[in-house]
């Protein structure tokens, strides 16, 4: 049976309000009547309601992040070292998954709201400018992935998919690549975007010509699709950069069950470090965008803006670090 205010209250031989001011440490209570409240809350085991102690002192410290799909791999680091650092900073923190759908990206900012959350990590792109700014005129602190430019309550993460697509491009050419096909995510999207436009920047850079292009899902079955065209493709390319990791693995699993070694005669690269990368066989040539870091940063910008006289929000940049795995090889003579 769950223990509740009133049965401490009635144990104690007190009032619901005392019990509430000794959990509140508010000091409208004398040492001798804390001193039984609190032994009675042990006794019981009594575990207060946060959320309710929150809206009885006023204040609602809790923070929300908002993710595309909690299934895609490169989200729970995220999600972990959010959560972590909010509770350091003594937030609750809750979670919303959109599934990529615009719809319920908006659904998933109105149920912030109604929580009346403090604010909000907006770790999706499906979510419109005119949203963001709801919520930051509601003054709820938004930290978001390059979405727009930085603003009173809105703080803005920048990952440098850019050096990470370089990184790639420049090893795989390294290693005597010419022909690179390139499997895309979402284009909607903006961090797909500026991925397969780094892509194509950096081939045109070597005096290469980029392409085959390939439609992807960021899901390892898009993937599995483009690595089957690809087994099919003549002249084949010798490389083959997905725009995220599960897209990658997909790849690596529709040219294994064509009949070719992977990296003997077609590497694969991928993006965002996550596990699956590690544990795929062979281990899959990757970047790191250190998500947990991010997911950290966004938890401090979210503090800082809500917690400081100054609601102008910042500018937080994100590296990206070439993490070689055995997917990628010299290219087949």
């Amino acid at each position: 049976m769950n223990v509740t205010i009133r049965d401490v209250a009635d144990a104690a031989g007190v009032s619901t309000a005392t019990v509430s001011n000794v959990l509140n440490n508010t000091g409208k209570v004398g040492p001798n009547t804390y001193g039984r409240v609190l032994s009675v809350i042990k006794k019981l085991g009594y575990i207060p309601n946060a959320h309710a102690r929150h809206l009885a002192s006023h204040d609602l410290r809790t923070l929300g992040i908002i993710v595309s799909d909690i299934e895609n791999p490169f989200f729970p680091e995220v999600i972990k070292g959010f959560e972590i650092r909010a509770r350091q900073l003594g937030y609750d923190a809750i979670l919303s998954d959109t599934n990529y759908d615009s719809r319920r990206t908006r659904e998933a900012a109105e149920r912030m709201m109604e929580h009346k959350v403090r604010g909000v990590a907006v770790m999706t792109s499906e979510i419109s400018l005119q949203l963001i700014d709801e919520l930051a005129r509601r003054k709820i602190a938004v930290a978001f992935l390059d979405l727009a430019p930085v603003g009173p309550y809105m703080s803005n993460l920048r990952i440098d998919y850019v050096s990470g697509v370089k990184q790639i491009v420049a090893h795989l050419h390294e290693n005597g690549h010419r022909q690179i096909a390139f499997v895309a995510g979402k284009h909607s999207l903006k961090s797909n975007r500026v991925r397969q436009q780094a892509y194509e920047k950096c081939m045109r850079a070597l005096g290469l010509s980029p392409g085959p292009i390939l439609p992807g899902d960021l899901r390892f079955e898009g993937g599995l699709a483009a690595g089957r065209s690809i087994a099919g493709l003549s002249p084949r390319p010798t490389a083959v950069m997905a725009v995220n990791d599960l897209t990658a693995v997909g790849v690596l699993k529709g040219l294994l069950q064509a009949g070719f070694r992977v990296p003997q005669d077609i590497s694969v690269t991928g993006f965002d470090k996550t596990r699956l990368a590690e544990y795929s066989n062979p281990s899959i040539t990757t970047v790191d965008i250190h998500r947990e870091i991010l997911g950290r940063m966004a938890a401090d910008a979210l503090h800082e803006l809500s917690g400081s006289s100054n609601s102008h929000g910042k500018e937080y940049h994100i590296g990206a670090q070439l993490i070689l795995g055995d997917s990628s090889g010299p290219a087949p003579h």
